[in-house]
């Protein structure tokens, strides 16, 4: 991954109204579904984990009432998956303030909650492997181990021998934390597949779509669910949807937003993109080809999403965008509105230009697409609503164009068309005046960087107080100067 601080995925930036109530979940109702799984456990805790009903699904009934319904089983895996890692989580802490009687009743409605993921999770799935059977039943046998335990611990009084019971109990915890871990992953793996083949199977448009959407949704829920999308080949299902015109923008914009998730540089793995790389090429012509066509801000906004995060996957992914004439797109679309309006977008663009311009050959293409004069405006990026979002993304504008700047003046030519225009003014001026660059200290280090690089170029276009504190001094020292200037100062 390259040194450019700032980058973002799509957690970062806000999606329009109708997409944004498609993708979250009320907080309340959320809390509302969770609050009836932790209730019946509670009361199943009560009665020693006796059956509420002799009725044998009464139980799932109540649990899952408002909750997935049967065909559900991906929604399922992931609100028992997130009820049992909470309780997990728990037990932990109350088992490090010694705290048995907590430990062994929460241990009891642990036990409840896993075995209803299991049976419950066995009624609506399709067919369970030997692999998963043989890791339900360690499960299961950890939960009863725990149970019992724990409620010994109950029953000692001698602090010597509860200390040794509390490290068996610890590593019967952690035993059980990993065989959950390894069959939620395997569930969800087996239901995330199914999910891949319906979209490789399907020549429904609105399947097509509806599935793809579901997709993205999962990428919602952390790096686990993007590892396990690209681990069943889930990138490659969404290169034929990319490369395929026949699919609709909407469909080709839903698979970008996929490949953005999964792609992010924020995500702490990235050998599960091997495949990935067998089809980068045609993916990136594909968003390339999204983004020059796109025909709203959204779908530019997902495809070069996509395109920002693969610049940081792999170096490659650069040389081909200056092959494809990313530059040009990238700069015609700046001045087109409708597909690029806000400081989000102009995020991403930045942040591909920023990455191409370690080569050498990206600078010929930005000098002659006029782009010194676009990154010279993005180094006056501002937010028109105020909000925290808007701000911080203004501020990744400014740092990664004055990053792109001083990368690209390594080649004179654009150092003198950066300095005929002005920059170096404008560099100083967000290095001087705290409020210009919102009090950054991502922005300031950026800005004294380029404008080193470009002082180094064209010393005559400084002053000489603004050479002696801006560029003569070491970096650290002229970056404390500005960080505790004051406003009347400039």
């Amino acid at each position: 991954m390259m040194a450019l601080p700032g980058g973002r995925h799509l957690d970062s930036i806000p999606i329009p109204g109708q997409r944004l109530h498609l993708m979250q979940v009320d907080s309340v109702q959320r809390w509302m579904e969770d609050l009836k799984l932790m209730t019946e456990c509670e009361c199943m805790c009560v009665l020693q984990a006796k059956p509420i009903s002799l009725e044998e699904d009464a139980q799932g009934d109540l649990i899952l009432a408002g909750g997935p319904g049967p065909g559900d089983p991906l929604q399922l895996l992931l609100k028992r998956g997130w009820v049992i890692s909470t309780e997990l989580r728990r037990i932990g802490q109350k088992l490090a303030q010694d705290r048995w009687a907590r430990v062994h009743s929460m241990s009891v409605r642990l036990t409840c909650h896993a075995r209803s993921m299991v049976s419950e999770y066995s009624a609506v799935s399709r067919s369970s492997s030997q692999e998963m059977g043989q890791i339900e039943k360690l499960l299961m046998e950890k939960c009863s181990e725990l149970s019992a335990v724990t409620e010994r611990c109950l029953q000692v009084e001698n602090k010597h021998v509860l200390k040794s019971m509390k490290a068996c109990v610890s590593e019967t915890l952690s035993t059980l934390g990993q065989h959950f871990g390894q069959l939620l992953e395997l569930a969800l793996s087996r239901e995330v597949q199914a999910l891949v083949r319906k979209i490789d199977a399907s020549d429904n448009i609105y399947t097509m779509e509806s599935t793809t959407g579901n997709l993205f949704s999962l990428t919602q829920e952390g790096a686990p669910l993007c590892r396990i999308i690209a681990k069943v080949d889930g990138v490659l299902c969404l290169a034929d949807i990319l490369t395929d015109d026949s699919h609709s923008e909407a469909t080709r914009a839903e698979a970008a937003a996929v490949v953005a998730q999964v792609t992010s540089p924020h995500l702490p793995f990235t050998q599960h993109l091997s495949s990935f790389l067998e089809s980068m090429e045609e993916i990136v012509a594909a968003l390339i080809k999204l983004c020059q066509e796109a025909s709203s801000g959204e779908v530019f906004l997902l495809a070069s999403a996509a395109l920002a995060n693969i610049t940081f996957f792999d170096t490659m992914a650069c040389e081909m965008l200056l092959q494809l004439n990313a530059i040009r797109v990238l700069l015609e679309a700046c001045s087109d509105k409708q597909r690029v309006d806000t400081p989000y977008t102009r995020d991403q663009i930045v942040t591909i230009l920023a990455n191409m311009s370690v080569l050498e050959q990206c600078a010929s293409d930005i000098i002659q697409e006029n782009g010194v004069q676009l990154i010279m405006g993005m180094l006056s990026e501002k937010p028109r609503s105020g909000t925290a979002a808007e701000v911080a993304a203004c501020e990744r504008v400014q740092q990664k164009a004055a990053v792109t700047l001083a990368r690209l003046s390594r080649d004179p030519d654009v150092a003198r068309e950066a300095v005929r225009l002005s920059c170096m003014s404008r560099l100083i001026e967000l290095c001087r005046s705290p409020s210009e660059r919102n009090s950054s200290d991502a922005v300031l280090v950026a800005c004294l960087a380029a404008l080193r690089r470009l002082a180094g170029v064209c010393p005559e276009g400084l002053q000489d107080s603004d050479f002696q504190q801006l560029v003569q001094p070491r970096l650290v020292d002229s970056f404390l100067l500005c960080s505790n200037m004051e406003e009347s100062f400039v």
